[in-house]
């Protein structure tokens, strides 16, 4: 049992390690901008998508960079999606709907949406966005920029979330958590190593002449993770990777209830666990149940600097994330309940193999 208490401290030490080199090495979009004249197609696959389509279309035909083309992609909505859009295109000839014909058997839907996007782009960079996204003016030169800096294959980024409701709260940050506690986000681009690999779907920026030499939505076609399973893919083929995080510059309501963030949570929380439900267990029972262990085993000095490099562990996470400290901090309880359900669902869908997305079953 000793033995067991100085793991657990000493895990939470390399836990303080990470956040802090993730402090550090502040992986966000801090170069300073190139100069670029290259065609950037931006294509956002939608699924009714009514209430949010209209403000990153909004965004997009504001970006200081003009030279790009949008490509939405309308994956069979019945609610106001097309008509949203049809307005835009009015508004900017840079705008065009490609209209779903169908989901083809073995794909996903969003795989195939992006995978048909990229089939009408002509741009020198491929920028695949979620319609729940908001950029900046200055999103799309900045990022540009910073993968031609340092000639990325692909320039993800976790967008700062927005959050709203008590639900978005109890939820949302817990992910961050798990991100940033265990991945120093700088060796996704300087490591070698394909298991150093994270990205986001959200925001996904690829370089167009290795996405059509690799065509990354169609090899994952059937994997409802694919934005992690393309990073590693990418690095296994020694092409440059780069993941970040955002700030007012990109952002996302990525959820709107606690219901919502569950659902969507526990499809991807054993991801960042090398899809292995027994050590994403391992890591929530042990950040969760932890502290039990040292106070009945270690001295009293030992438990107190526990609690204190446990605490400070948020602190340094929230401001990585740009997100409320003392909020998180509250919410450390909650927060631990929470990663417990989204892989207590993950399990149940595994089991069932009934998960359900945007109306469908993957």
């Amino acid at each position: 049992m000793i033995f067991i208490a100085w793991f657990v401290f000493t895990f939470v030490v390399l836990q303080l390690v990470v956040t802090l080199i993730n402090l550090i090495f502040r992986p966000i979009l801090n170069v300073q901008p190139i100069p670029y004249e290259g065609l950037v197609s931006v294509m956002i696959p939608v699924r009714n998508e009514e209430n949010t389509v209209q403000k990153i279309l909004d965004d997009l035909i504001r970006q200081d960079y003009k030279n790009i083309e949008i490509l939405v992609f309308d994956d069979e909505s019945d609610d106001n999606t097309v008509a949203v859009i049809n307005g835009f295109k009015e508004r900017d000839s840079r705008i065009r709907l490609i209209r779903s014909s169908g989901l083809p058997g073995g794909w996903l839907g969003k795989m195939h949406a992006c995978s048909a996007l990229s089939q009408h782009a002509k741009g020198e960079f491929y920028l695949f966005l979620d319609a729940d996204v908001r950029i900046g003016h200055d999103a799309i030169l900045k990022a540009v920029s910073y993968a031609r800096y340092y000639s990325l294959g692909l320039l993800s980024v976790f967008p700062k979330q927005i959050m709203i409701t008590t639900g978005e709260w109890l939820t949302v940050p817990a992910m961050n958590y798990i991100l940033l506690s265990l991945l120093p986000l700088v060796f996704v681009r300087t490591s070698a190593f394909s298991s150093l690999s994270a990205a986001n779907g959200q925001f996904m920026l690829f370089n167009a002449s290795l996405y059509h030499v690799f065509q990354p939505h169609e090899k994952m076609k059937r994997n409802p993770v694919e934005d992690i399973a393309i990073s590693r893919m990418y690095k296994k083929n020694h092409i440059p990777v780069a993941c970040l995080v955002g700030d007012d510059t990109i952002r996302c309501r990525m959820y709107e209830s606690f219901h919502e963030a569950v659902h969507g949570f526990s499809k991807n929380v054993t991801a960042f666990f090398g899809n292995s439900f027994i050590l994403a267990f391992l890591f929530w029972l042990i950040t969760t149940a932890g502290f039990v262990i040292l106070y009945l085993m270690l001295p009293l000095k030992i438990f107190f600097l526990y609690l204190l490099l446990y605490v400070l562990i948020r602190v340094v996470i929230s401001v990585v994330s740009n997100q409320k400290i003392l909020l998180n901090i509250i919410l450390i309880v909650p927060h631990q309940l929470a990663i417990g359900l989204f892989i207590y669902k993950a399990v149940i869908n595994a089991i069932s193999k009934r998960y359900q997305w945007k109306g469908r079953y993957i």
